[in-house]
């Protein structure tokens, strides 16, 4: 049965979606299954994935995103496999919450090799394969804090700031090409992302009434008043469906419309100084 016109399978066959397990990579793979869409999600075990197994449209990839050379064999392999991606979605990526400085720096290398140097690396491939066929969309899911952003997370900021970068110049690339780019910023959603990275963030805010303890607080609440996650896989979805190339903010009302509007009408000292406050840090 062909898919019906207005679903994502009547133009997306295949996609390949980085961090399918848990959080907006889970919610993203629901989505295009809905839509008709055969996906290739990865994790770095097979009973993270679990959830999808009674789908025959699921196939899932095993994979670790620090190790180079299996991501970009599991990547080419399962292309092949699949005919080509239609779709590519690099979202896997996690948090680290504490000082820049009180960290070994093996702890930021190897969160940037994982969340900039492997998207880009998956990237690179999806291209070559795109633009040889002149069609295909990569999303690469960057962050809000792209924007704003979040203290005592400098890895997670300058990995997010170096995604949005790259779909910039790729948009500039692929113009009059066939081939689409989204640079996807979703503000805070009701995920397990804080739990995933309490040990550090427990570490760093041991003291009560230190500055990472106030922002852990508030990080802690505004996941807690944080839309569902599937707001942002139907805002992912609307997207694709009318074709952007661009720019996509997700999230709630203040968040991904109003901050960044007003914001863009402030000088960058008043943004500085808001978001101390924001944060409790002046």
């Amino acid at each position: 049965m062909s898919a019906s016109p207005d679903r994502l399978g009547s133009r997306f066959r295949t996609a390949f979606v980085t961090g399918a397990s848990a959080g907006l990579g889970s919610a993203f793979t629901r989505m295009l299954l809905d839509e008709g869409v055969a996906v290739w999600g990865t994790a770095r075990s097979a009973e993270r994935l679990s959830s999808f197994s009674s789908s025959a449209s699921f196939h899932p990839v095993v994979v670790d995103f620090h190790d180079a050379a299996a991501s970009e064999r599991a990547y080419q392999e399962n292309n092949d496999s699949a005919g080509g991606f239609d779709l590519v979605i690099n979202n896997a990526g996690y948090g680290v919450f504490v000082g820049f400085a009180d960290a070994p720096f093996e702890t930021w290398e190897r969160q940037v090799a994982a969340m900039l140097v492997q998207p880009m690396r998956i990237a690179h491939l999806a291209m070559r394969g795109f633009l040889a066929r002149g069609s295909g969309t990569l999303v690469n899911v960057a962050s809000l804090a792209v924007e704003f952003p979040l203290p005592y997370m400098s890895g997670y900021n300058v990995v997010k700031s170096g995604l949005a970068a790259l779909s910039e110049s790729l948009l500039v690339e692929t113009a009059g090409t066939g081939v689409s780019v989204i640079d996807f910023r979703p503000g805070d959603y009701r995920t397990g992302f804080n739990q995933s990275m309490s040990q550090l963030s427990t570490a760093a805010a041991s003291s009560a009434g230190a500055p990472p303890a106030r922002v852990w607080q508030i990080l802690e609440a505004n996941i807690a008043a944080a839309p569902h996650v599937t707001r942002a896989a139907t805002d992912l979805k609307s997207a694709l469906r009318r074709g952007v190339r661009g720019t996509v903010r997700s999230g709630s009302f203040f968040q991904a419309a109003l901050a960044p509007t007003c914001a863009g009408w402030l000088p960058e000292s008043l943004r500085r100084a808001a978001r101390w406050r924001y944060f409790g840090l002046r």
